[in-house]
This record gives C-alpha cells, sequence and structure tokens, in this order.
C-alpha cells in the first residue's frame, strides 16, 4: 500500500500491474475499503494496471478534515483524476460500486476526455432521498458506526449468500466500525445533495451499468433510470445478488469486466480497430514520450506510414485481447532479435515496462539461440547488457 498528500490529506492506494498495460481504477462502496476489489485482482492483472483507493475516513485514508466542509462530488473525483496522475495514464477505465459510481458520475460529467470507459454498478444518478442520509448521518454522529452497522452490513449481500457465510457479515460490521465517523457522515449527506439528472447525456464514453434483483439501496428500477441517463447504456441485472458484487461473486465481476474492457479496445477482427485505438494503446506500451517523438519527425514521406502501424500494429495486434501484452512482449522480442532488427532495442526497454523478468527475457534469448542462431542471440544478449538487464535478479 502506498500514500499520496492530496490537499493536505494523505489517500491510501494500491498500484498493482505493468506500466504498459491500460490503467482501471477502481472505487468502492459507502463503509467498505479498496479490499472489495481483492478478490478479482488476479483475473485483471494479467492484462490490466489497477488503482484502488480508499475514500475519505475509510481503510487507511486519513479522515476528513473537521474544518474541511462539505464532501463533494467533485473533490472525490479530483482525488481520483490525482491518483490517476499518479499513475502517469492520460486516459483510464473507471469501475465504481454506489458511492464509487457517484465518482465515476462526477468524471462522467466533468471529466469526459480522461475516460476510456465507464463501469457503474450498484449505483444512481439520484440514491434514496435527501432526508434518509440526513437521518442516517445525524445516527452516526449520535449512535456510532458501530451501533448500527447491524442495520447496514446485511443489506450489502444475499440472504442466500449471509446464510451460507455468516461471517462476511461479523467481518465488514468490524471494518465499518472502524471507519472514521464524521467522514462517513459528511459522504452521506454528499448522497443526499447529489443529483446527476440531466448531466450524463452525450458524454462520449462506452458506459455500463450493472445491478442485482436483490439490491435494497439501489434496486433495478435505480439502475433502469441511471440507464435512461446514459443515453441507454446496456443495464445488467445479476439475479440473486445484493449490493457489492465484487464481493458476492468475485467471478461474475470479473468475467464481467475482461468482457467488457476488452470490447472497448474494438471488435478486432470483425470491423477492424481505429487509429485512436492504436494510438492509444502505442502510448500505453512505448510510453508517450517516445510516441511523440515519433510524431513530430515524422514527415510528408512516412507520415502515411505512421499511421498504418499505428492502426495495423497497434491496433489490430497490439489492443487484441487474445493475447496479452506481457506475451505480445516475449514474441516480439524473440522475432526482432532473431531477425537483427533495429528496433530490438526499443523492445528491449519496453519489456521492462511490461513487467517481464530476467528470467523470462533469457528464455526468450535462449530460444532465439536454438531457433534463429547463436549470433542472433549473442548480440541480443549483449544489447540487452547494455540496457540494464543482467543485474542479478532471477
Amino acid at each position: 500500500m502506498a500514500f499520496l498528500d492530496i490537499d493536505g490529506r494523505s489517500v491510501a492506494y494500491r498500484l498493482l500491474g505493468a506500466e504498459a498495460n491500460p490503467l482501471v481504477l477502481l472505487a468502492h462502496p459507502l463503509g467498505m475499503t479498496q479490499a472489495v476489489w481483492d478478490d478479482i485482482l488476479p483475473a485483471l492483472l494479467p492484462r490490466y494496471r489497477v488503482l484502488t483507493w480508499d475514500l475519505p475516513g475509510h481503510g487507511a485514508s486519513q479522515a476528513w478534515p473537521a474544518d474541511g466542509g462539505e464532501i463533494t462530488p467533485a473533490a472525490l473525483a479530483a482525488e481520483a483524476l490525482a491518483l490517476a496522475d499518479r499513475a502517469g495514464a492520460g486516459r483510464f477505465h473507471f469501475v465504481g460500486t454506489s458511492i464509487g459510481g457517484v465518482v465515476g458520475q462526477q468524471l462522467l460529467a466533468e471529466h469526459a476526455e480522461r475516460l476510456l470507459s465507464a463501469t457503474l454498478t450498484n449505483t444512481g444518478a439520484v440514491i434514496g432521498t435527501s432526508e434518509l442520509w440526513t437521518t442516517r448521518a445525524g445516527r452516526v454522529r449520535s449512535e456510532g458506526l458501530a451501533e448500527i452497522s447491524g442495520e447496514i452490513v446485511p443489506r450489502w449481500f444475499s440472504a442466500t449468500r449471509l446464510a451460507a457465510e455468516p461471517a462476511l457479515e461479523t467481518g465488514w460490521r468490524t471494518q465499518m466500525a472502524r471507519t472514521d465517523g464524521e467522514s462517513y457522515a459528511r459522504l452521506c449527506e454528499m448522497l443526499g445533495r447529489s443529483d446527476f439528472r440531466g448531466q450524463l447525456r452525450g458524454s462520449g464514453v462506452t458506459i455500463r451499468l450493472l445491478g442485482g434483483s436483490e439490491d435494497l439501496a439501489t434496486p433495478p428500477e435505480t439502475l433502469q433510470a441511471l440507464a435512461a441517463e446514459c443515453d441507454g447504456a446496456p443495464l445488467e441485472i445479476l439475479e440473486n445478488f445484493a449490493h457489492v458484487p465484487s464481493v458476492e461473486s468475485p467471478e461474475a465481476m470479473a468475467k464481467r469486466l475482461l468482457l467488457w474492457l476488452a470490447q472497448d479496445l474494438g471488435d478486432v477482427g470483425a470491423k477492424g480497430v481505429d487509429y485512436a485505438t492504436g494510438l492509444e494503446t502505442r502510448k500505453q506500451v512505448l510510453g508517450e514520450a517516445h510516441v511523440a517523438r515519433s510524431t513530430e519527425n515524422a514527415t510528408s514521406l512516412d507520415a502515411p506510414f505512421q499511421q498504418m502501424i499505428t492502426r495495423l500494429a497497434w491496433g489490430e495486434l497490439w489492443s487484441n485481447g487474445d493475447l496479452t501484452r506481457r506475451e505480445r512482449s516475449m514474441i516480439t522480442t524473440g522475432i526482432l532479435a532473431a531477425l537483427g532488427r533495429e528496433e530490438l532495442e526499443l523492445h528491449l526497454k519496453t519489456a521492462r515496462r511490461i513487467g517481464l523478468t530476467e528470467a523470462e527475457l533469457r528464455q526468450v534469448l535462449m530460444h532465439v539461440a536454438i531457433y534463429g542462431g547463436v549470433p542472433a542471440a549473442n548480440h541480443a544478449f549483449a544489447l540487452a547488457k547494455q540496457l540494464g538487464w543482467g543485474d542479478g535478479e532471477a
């Protein structure tokens, strides 16, 4: 876990995965922590870089300052953008549940240009009523979170799941009791003020919605109303699930995210990939500075060639989800080494960004020796050592 100072308050976050993979931000529900995403991380990390964080006063994040005034969706969205900037991502995928979905709506309304896609689960353009949230905030201040957690936590999960795993309620009640009460109360008041009706149309961002048939906090009707606000965004309601799908059914959640995020790259093989998609992938894999130099150095002679390789190499190939970028890096490095091509140096550097280990690179180049020739492998090993590979890692 790492920490970032944002406007004088420490925010706890995790940034996992290779730098060259697309970034996905995951925003958790009210009263919980970034741990709600733990069980879907193994499915996402081979293909995506993932950033999770704790809301104010939740988990390991510092409480909202007593003199900090109201918490607003804009303030929470600013945190998300600051964390994305820390990760070096100009654009990113966003996934948010409940109040995390409210953060996503703020990003859609005011910062759509930063989003590659938005997946909003168990949330709404309006959640509940102002009176409901004002009442809850008052009870938190007078009774404490530990006291009211017995009413709130069971609403997060289906009756079937709670019956099968009673410790789930106990564990999350314990975690909720550790949350800073005043931060929680101010977030409740924020939800009571939040209304994104009329603000989400025409963003140009691919939006997908997910809900649960047994969700009492944001029932299917709330998600249907949100879908209408989002230009008819596709909505799926999971039968027999409640408010937090990443905890109640991480397998189902991960399966959908992998499918949806892959679709955001374009329908590869059916209608082709547009230039913008290829350019985004090229920047993620090679780094924005390298791509900027290539673009600036292009002339009337090779500009069409640059556009072609961006569409074909980086769109059709590297944007395709059938192989991970790690696998493509190994294939590309092996081919360039065997052929002795000039771009081997670039892709040896790229292999570091993608997260190849020394052992993996060694095996790639040893394959080159057997199938492409010892002199080619010898040259590649020497070049890799010049670039800093071979410092003793396993």
